[in-house]
C-alpha cells in the first residue's frame, strides 16, 4: 500500500476499496518500524492522524469527498507552524516552540482532507547543516550518502514511502537536492505562488514552499491545494490557480523546450550528461520540440547569492542572534556572524546583478516554454563529501543549477532520470517562466509516461 502514488491511492479511497483508517494505520506502523533506520520524522502525530482518518472515512462514506487528497497521509517540514505539534526548525533554540496557529499551507492541505502524519526533519533553520544535537535523516538508497539539503526529512520520507507526499522549502536548492539525492519528484513553484505565512524564514526574498512526491501528477495535485493568494502573506501571487493535475494528461505537441548545451554540460559529470540527452529524447518522443538555446551569464548573480541570503538571514534571526548565540550550531552561527558585516554597497551590487539576470532569464522564455538542465553538476554526494564542502564555506558553485532560479523566482520541476555508477538516483530539472507551473506539470507527466525511473524504490 505504501508504494502507491497519491493519484492511485486517491482512487482507491474514493471508491472505498481502501479506507483512510486502514491506510493511516498502515503508515503509522511503517513509520514506527522503519523510521528508526531513516530518521526522517522529528514528531509523529499518531493520535491526531487517526482522528483525522476516522473523520475522512465518515465523510467519504456519507458522500462528502473533498478531492484527491481526502484521506491521504502526508507530512510537512518542521519549519511550517503547526498548532498541534512543536515547530523546532531543526534547532535547539526552538526545541519547545509551540505555535498557536498553523501555516497557511498546512491549513490548506488539511482543508482538502489530507491527513498529517507528523513533522519532518530539517537542517538548523533550513540552512546548510543539521544542528550537532540533531541526527540527520539517512538516505534510503545508501546510508553513506547525503540525504539532501534542508528538506532532507521530506526527501527521505517520500523516497522511503513513509508519507505519500511531503512539503519542503527551497532557498538555494533545498527541494532540488533532496529530490535528486533521494530520487523523487519535486516542484519548486515560482516565488509567491505558495504562501509563506506561518513558515520560519531563511531569506524572505529567496524562500519557496513546494511539494515532494512520487510522481509529477502527485506534485500537481498537492500544488493546486497549496497555491494561491493569501491575505496573511502580501507577497503571495494573486493570479488564479489552474488545475495542475488536469494539465498532466496531454502530450507535448507545441511545447518548445530549450537545451542550453554549454551551461548544461560544461564541467558536468558524464552520467548526468548522458541522462540529460536521454531525457531530451524522451521529451521529444512525447511531442516536444527540443531546441538549442544560449543561457545568460549567471555567475555575477550567483556570486551575490550569499550576500543576499546572508543579509536576509541576519534580519530573520535579529531577535535571537547574537543574543542567544550559544544555542546556534557552528555552521549557522558562524554564517550569521560573518554576514553581520555585509555592507550596503555589497548588498546593492548583489541585488542589481540579480535584477539584471532575472530580466535576461525572463527574456529567454519569450522564445521557449521550458528549459531542460541537470539538477546538479555532479552525481550524488556522500555524507563526507557534503560535510567537507559545507564546512569549507565554498558551496556556491554546488548550487549553479538550483540557486539561479531562487534568485529569479522561476518555477522548476525535478524528475527522476536514471542512476549513476553507484546506483544512486539522478534527476533532471525543467525550468519555466513565472506562472509556468501548469506547463511544468504537463511536461513532467508526459516525461514519466515515457520513462519508469519514478517507479523505482530503494530497498
Amino acid at each position: 500500500m505504501h508504494d502507491l502514488s497519491i493519484n492511485e491511492l486517491s482512487e482507491l479511497i474514493r471508491s472505498r476499496e481502501v479506507s483512510p483508517v486502514e491506510v493511516t494505520d498502515h503508515m503509522l506502523d511503517r513509520i514506527e518500524t522503519t523510521d528508526p533506520t531513516y530518521r526522517s520524522y522529528v514528531t509523529v502525530t499518531a493520535e491526531r492522524a487517526r482522528q483525522q482518518a476516522a473523520q475522512a472515512e465518515a465523510e467519504i462514506a456519507g458522500g462528502n469527498w473533498r478531492g484527491p487528497l481526502h484521506g491521504v497521509p502526508i507530512a510537512v517540514k518542521d519549519i511550517l507552524f503547526t498548532d498541534f505539534a512543536p515547530t523546532t526548525a531543526g534547532s535547539v533554540l526552538h526545541r519547545d516552540f509551540q505555535p498557536d496557529h498553523n501555516a497557511t499551507v498546512v491549513d490548506r492541505l488539511e482543508g482538502a482532507g489530507a491527513i498529517t502524519l507528523g513533522k519532518l526533519k530539517t537542517t538548523e533553520h533550513a540552512f546548510t547543516a543539521h544542528h550537532p544535537e540533531v541526527e540527520p535523516p539517512v538516505n534510503p538508497w545508501n546510508a553513506d550518502y547525503w540525504s539532501g539539503a534542508s528538506s532532507s526529512g521530506p526527501g527521505v520520507a517520500t523516497a522511503a514511502c513513509l508519507a505519500f507526499g511531503t512539503v519542503g522549502s527551497d532557498t538555494a536548492g533545498s527541494i532540488r537536492f533532496p529530490a535528486s539525492q533521494n530520487g523523487v519528484t519535486g516542484i519548486k513553484p515560482g516565488w509567491g505562488r505558495v504562501s509563506r505565512y506561518g513558515v520560519f524564514p531563511v531569506a524572505d526574498s529567496l524562500d519557496h514552499i513546494g511539494p515532494l512526491c512520487r510522481t509529477a501528477v502527485d506534485a500537481a495535485i498537492m500544488l493546486r491545494v497549496m497555491a494561491g493568494p493569501d491575505p496573511a502573506d502580501p507577497t503571495a501571487v494573486s493570479a488564479p490557480v489552474p488545475d495542475y493535475a488536469a494539465a498532466c494528461g496531454g502530450d507535448l505537441r507545441g511545447i518548445r523546450i530549450g537545451l542550453p548545451r554549454d551551461y548544461a554540460t560544461q564541467d558536468v559529470a558524464d552520467p548526468l550528461v548522458a541522462a540529460l540527452e536521454q531525457a531530451a529524447q524522451a521529451l521529444r518522443a512525447a511531442g516536444a520540440e527540443i531546441k538549442e538555446i544560449v543561457f545568460p551569464d549567471y555567475q555575477p548573480a550567483l556570486a551575490g547569492l550569499m550576500v543576499i541570503l546572508g543579509a536576509e538571514a541576519v534580519w530573520s534571526h535579529r531577535e535571537t542572534y547574537p543574543a542567544k548565540a550559544e544555542l546556534y550550531g557552528p555552521e549557522l552561527g558562524g554564517f550569521l556572524e560573518v554576514m553581520s558585516g555585509v555592507s550596503a554597497q555589497d548588498l546593492a551590487a548583489a541585488q542589481l546583478a540579480r535584477q539584471a539576470f532575472s530580466y535576461e532569464v525572463s527574456a529567454m522564455f519569450r522564445d521557449t516554454d521550458l528549459m531542460l538542465i541537470p539538477t546538479s553538476a555532479r552525481t550524488a554526494f556522500t555524507r563526507t563529501e557534503w560535510d567537507e564542502l559545507a564546512a569549507s564555506g565554498d558551496v556556491v558553485q554546488a548550487f549553479r543549477f538550483s540557486a539561479p532560479y531562487d534568485l529569479t523566482g522561476s518555477p522548476t520541476m525535478m524528475l527522476p532520470a536514471g542512476f549513476d555508477d553507484n546506483q544512486m538516483p539522478i534527476t533532471m530539472q525543467l525550468v519555466s517562466d513565472h506562472l509556468g507551473e501548469s506547463t511544468l506539470c504537463r511536461a513532467g507527466a508526459a516525461f514519466q509516461r515515457q520513462t519508469d525511473w519514478h517507479t523505482r524504490h530503494p530497498r
